[in-house]
């Protein structure tokens, strides 16, 4: 027997249009390249959608058809983020960060039919943007535009907003596309349905505990990994959308925060190691007593920034992990609620592991042969499905064996999972190191490395060995003016894990290679170090 419910569309034209109705004296403000403030209401954010989508219509554009984007995280990029799947079309987010040569690759696979760049990366735009078979590209912001180029004000001063009517777009159909970045073949695109993004989006409210009283300035960056749902999440729930632009570093970033008074934020740890050096040397210097949560993924945060952000500052640290796959946010630690009753130094433990998956994600993983048990101690890929991760990629049979038989993704990421449901990432699979049989984390001892006080950053990687086949060999940053030797790193690692563990051998760098997102790229590591011996004394 069936329900007796209303067979209602989950949409993103029903997320602009709840900002429209409900919204529209709430504030939006853009850091701009020139670092002066743009500011204006949700209405006027709304009127302007509805141009561009009258516009893109005007373009030729017709359902399905994907618009790229080429831009920082400013209101233009949300205008186009919103009204590219409110029109009916597709939003398609591309890497400023990325070789001219993936970027064209990725333009072309997906489709793209427009692109929206930024006028100030034009320079970065114009090495992909010939190769590419785009119908239109349109310019954004202050400066001239380039020759053959539209520019995106004139563009919307000749929309008929009148000519706009909301459209109740089947929740199945194409909403955004994402790619991942490739580091295992070309990159594969990701399609989210706009099913997918309003019940992620709902889902990650509900976890963060989010509201209209919020501020949030999203540090990460809106073509990354869906921007962590923060557009849509933020234009449903009413939130003050605070954008940080080119402006990145931790002093522009830290008068952002204090001048908006954003209650949340989110990016990479390496972001938040650099706020975190900044306001450990200017004590007293800037006002965070606004933030009541800093969401960090992309990578695991050290527990020791945790403890630090928290005993030094008061700022509490949400830590995420997820996947562009997942639309992306997977589990979160340190939400409201996950420690209640914990004491300080417990909770920064707890914080530092993956976390309890979010609602509609659920999750197991397996050994060689069978699901492993729920113990925290038995290590298995781990495995997910939920009706916001991928059951495919986009136009590509490479990648088809990530999806088992009975409909779940692979990961890629070795965890355990705790009695409570508690995931813990031990390492991606191709980053273990394989060492006499036995299963060494490189996460876990980078993390332990970065609690050292006079390291900054450190990576782990396998080096070959001749007795056990791999080896760890630490790479390690130091903090400026402090050094440390390897006896002493070992020493410090030495109480919390096996003797068979230990790195033998370190090296120490100026910088530690990234990839697009912030992540260390461990391929170009392996390419260094791999095959030289490094300094054991």
């Amino acid at each position: 027997m069936d329900g007796l419910m209303m067979d209602y569309q989950l949409n993103v034209p029903a997320i602009l249009r709840r900002a429209d109705e409900l919204y529209g004296d709430k504030e939006i403000a853009s850091h701009l390249p020139d670092k002066s403030w743009h500011r204006y209401t949700y209405a006027d954010f709304v009127s302007r959608t509805k141009k561009l989508i009258v516009a893109l219509r005007g373009l030729g554009l017709e359902d399905g058809d994907r618009v790229g984007t080429f831009m920082w995280n400013h209101s233009q990029h949300l205008e186009a983020y919103m009204g590219a799947p409110v029109g009916g079309f597709v939003t398609h987010t591309l890497n400023l960060r990325l070789h001219p040569d993936d970027n064209t690759y990725i333009a072309t696979h997906g489709g793209d039919r427009v692109l929206l760049v930024d006028k100030v990366l034009w320079p970065l735009a114009e090495q992909f943007i010939p190769r590419c078979s785009f119908d239109h590209v349109i310019a954004v912001g202050a400066g001239d535009t380039p020759e053959d180029a539209i520019d995106y004000e004139e563009l919307l001063a000749d929309a008929d907003e009148s000519a706009f009517a909301y459209r109740d777009l089947a929740e199945n159909t194409a909403a955004a596309m994402c790619y991942t970045s490739g580091t295992t073949g070309r990159p594969k695109g990701v399609l989210y349905s706009h099913r997918a993004i309003a019940l992620h989006a709902l889902t990650v409210i509900a976890s963060l505990g989010i509201t209209a009283d919020d501020i949030c300035l999203p540090v990460v960056p809106m073509f990354h990994a869906n921007a962590w749902c923060f557009p849509f999440l933020s234009t449903m729930t009413g939130v003050k959308q605070v954008f940080p632009g080119p402006h990145l570093d931790p002093v522009s970033l830290l008068e952002a925060l204090q001048q908006e008074k954003v209650t949340l934020t989110a990016g990479v740890p390496t972001i938040w190691m650099g706020i975190l050096q900044t306001l450990d040397a200017n004590p007293g210097a800037y006002d965070t007593s606004s933030i009541r949560m800093m969401t960090v993924g992309g990578s695991a945060p050290p527990r020791a920034m945790i403890e630090a952000f928290s005993e030094r500052h008061g700022l509490h640290i949400v830590h995420g992990w997820g996947m562009t796959e997942m639309s992306p946010v997977g589990t979160l630690s340190g939400a409201p609620g996950q420690e209640a009753g914990l004491e300080p130094q417990e909770a920064y433990s707890r914080r530092a592991l993956q976390g309890l998956p979010i609602p509609f994600c659920e999750i197991r993983a397996r050994g060689a042969t069978d699901l492993v048990p729920w113990d925290g101690e038995t290590m298995g890929e781990l495995e997910v499905r939920g009706p916001s991760i991928a059951s495919a990629y986009y136009e590509s049979d490479e990648g088809a064996d990530r999806w088992t038989d009975d409909g779940w993704f692979k990961t890629g990421d070795i965890v355990t999972i705790h009695r409570d449901g508690f995931v813990e990432v031990q390492d991606r699979e191709k980053d273990l190191v394989k060492s006499g049989g036995e299963w060494i984390s490189t996460v876990a001892l980078e993390n332990a490395l970065m609690g050292h006080p006079a390291v900054a950053e450190a990576a782990v990687i396998a080096v070959p060995d001749e007795k056990w086949s791999e080896r760890p060999l630490g790479v390690v940053v130091f903090r400026e003016g402090e050094v440390a030797s390897p006896d002493e790193l070992r020493e410090f690692l030495a109480p919390n894990f096996a003797k068979w563990w230990l790195p033998e051998k370190f090296e120490f760098v100026d910088e530690i290679p990234k990839t697009a997102v912030g992540k260390f790229r461990k391929t170009a590591l392996r390419e260094q170090f791999a095959k030289q011996p490094a300094e054991t004394t």
